[in-house]
């Protein structure tokens, strides 16, 4: 009898276990996931830089100032997308997958992607209106 019980606890705590580590597999890496939202951020940033912004400034200037342009502009944005991946990188394992984390990674995710939409399309507005 005392057995039977012995095993139904030790039963008990190993499918405790494996849910335990099935749910942690399974939860979200904030961490993993702030720096591939960067990466593709600065993919579609630098898009836009170059298919909206040049060809704005290419309309004002017939030079390689818009080239030039486009380094300073993709390079200015990096240390901004470095902020963001730099709060969510420093997370240990278990905060990394704590879904109380999740409001904040979401705000940040928001701020990232308007940052790298909003930016490109508000300096090609802004290079029409000048020229």
């Amino acid at each position: 009898m005392n057995r039977a019980i012995e095993n139904r606890a030790r039963d008990r705590k190993v499918t405790a276990h494996i849910a335990d580590h099935h749910e942690h597999a399974q939860a979200r890496d904030w961490r993993k996931s702030m720096s591939d939202n960067v990466a593709l951020a600065l993919i579609v940033y630098t898009g836009l830089q170059i298919f909206m912004t040049v060809n704005a400034l290419k309309a004002g200037f017939s030079s390689i100032l818009p080239y030039i342009a486009l380094v300073f502009l993709v390079g200015g944005i990096i240390p901004a997308c470095r902020w963001f991946e730099r709060r969510w990188i420093n997370l240990d394992d278990t905060e990394a997958h704590d879904p109380q984390l999740g409001g904040a990674y979401h705000r940040d995710q928001i701020a990232l992607w308007v940052l790298a939409i909003g930016l490109p399309v508000l300096m090609t507005a802004a290079f029409k209106a000048i020229f």
